[in-house]
């Protein structure tokens, strides 16, 4: 039976929302994660000190026999300086948001006025925090992630020093864009290295394949998939694994998101296996991460085989991707 250990998996983009929910979805993460990018888009949102005490404090209270380091996030907003060096020691980024794009996201960013915004980047850059940048515009859905380019190019040339992740990205043009300059970065997600528009409403509407950005085009999995397998140094995991409960997901006005956090790595070893890259995925889901963040989680051994597994078809009130279906890959220990 094929092996494949990981150690230190890193999720560099993750949702554990609040309450009952966090409760019920963070030890799925943190049984196969050594540690997380948790993102602050709660209602209200994560925006203080305190807010963000708090909030870790409750993700450390969800799982308690496992050890995971939630790396926390701030809102953004255009936040001083003093205030800044004030929350720096208690977070690893700040996402920023635009206004509306996606789920709770109604206090971000309206107006991408640079000098509005200088102060804010400024002192980031000089202080090392990263910022972490849901990329869409709110043109027509398939384009939004290539028309926000011109807007990281922005952020990129006006604040050299200042490292910014295009998350999630999905397109091509993102893709080419890491090539372009030196301070960005990228995180991909596994759905959208298995998943097109087809997946999405090709045939009958798929609603547990819904997320934004959208899944895009053929071409553009194809581009994700040659930086992720080829663990280019530059773009790293983050699933945005983003549970909500089967009553919002199955009805109208379907929630955006898709909830992987329980069979990800499962998923990517069945990924870079069928590419003959199984060496490369953990510089994807670790090493990378690492070095551009600047982080050392804690060991931990994670061993997958190559063996039939029954995805649960829920998990609390939560559907994930693939649920009641087999894939080919099954944790074996993790230690």
């Amino acid at each position: 039976m094929k092996t494949h250990t990981l150690l230190m998996p890193l999720d560099m983009h993750l949702h554990l929302r609040d309450g009952v929910m966090l409760e019920q979805v963070a030890p799925l993460s943190a049984y196969t994660f050594s540690g997380a990018i948790v993102m602050p888009n709660l209602v209200p949102p994560v925006s203080t000190v305190e807010d963000v005490k708090a909030y870790k404090q409750r993700i450390m209270a969800a799982v308690p026999n496992d050890y995971f380091e939630p790396y926390m996030t701030l809102f953004y907003k255009n936040y001083d300086k003093r205030f800044l060096e004030s929350v720096k020691d208690h977070i690893l980024a700040i996402k920023l948001y635009p206004a509306g794009i996606t789920t709770n996201s109604e206090g971000g960013v309206s107006s991408f006025n640079i000098e509005e915004m200088r102060p804010t980047l400024e002192a980031m850059s000089e202080l090392g925090i990263v910022l972490c940048v849901h990329g869409e515009t709110d043109g027509f859905v398939m384009d939004r992630e290539a028309e926000f380019m011109s807007i990281y190019e922005m952020l990129a040339s006006n604040f050299p020093n200042l490292k910014i992740i295009m998350e999630h990205i999905t397109t091509k043009a993102a893709v080419d864009m890491l090539e372009r300059y030196p301070n960005l970065y990228a995180t991909i997600t596994v759905h959208h290295l298995l998943l097109t528009l087809d997946d999405v409403v090709g045939g009958m509407m798929m609603p547990h394949h819904f997320c934004k950005p959208i899944a895009k085009r053929p071409e553009d999995k194809e581009a994700l998939l040659k930086v992720a397998l080829d663990a280019h140094p530059k773009v790293m995991f983050g699933s945005d694994s983003a549970p909500h409960p089967i009553s919002k997901k199955e009805a109208c006005g379907c929630a955006a998101g898709v909830f992987t956090a329980p069979i990800a790595l499962q998923l990517l070893c069945e990924i870079f296996d069928k590419y003959g890259k199984l060496e490369n995925l953990q510089a994807f889901v670790s090493d990378n991460a690492q070095n551009i963040y600047g982080i050392c989680p804690e060991f931990k051994e994670i061993v997958l085989e190559e063996r039939e597994f029954e995805v649960p078809a829920i998990y609390g009130n939560v559907v994930p991707l693939y649920g009641g279906k087999k894939i080919k890959w099954a944790i074996q220990s993790v230690e």
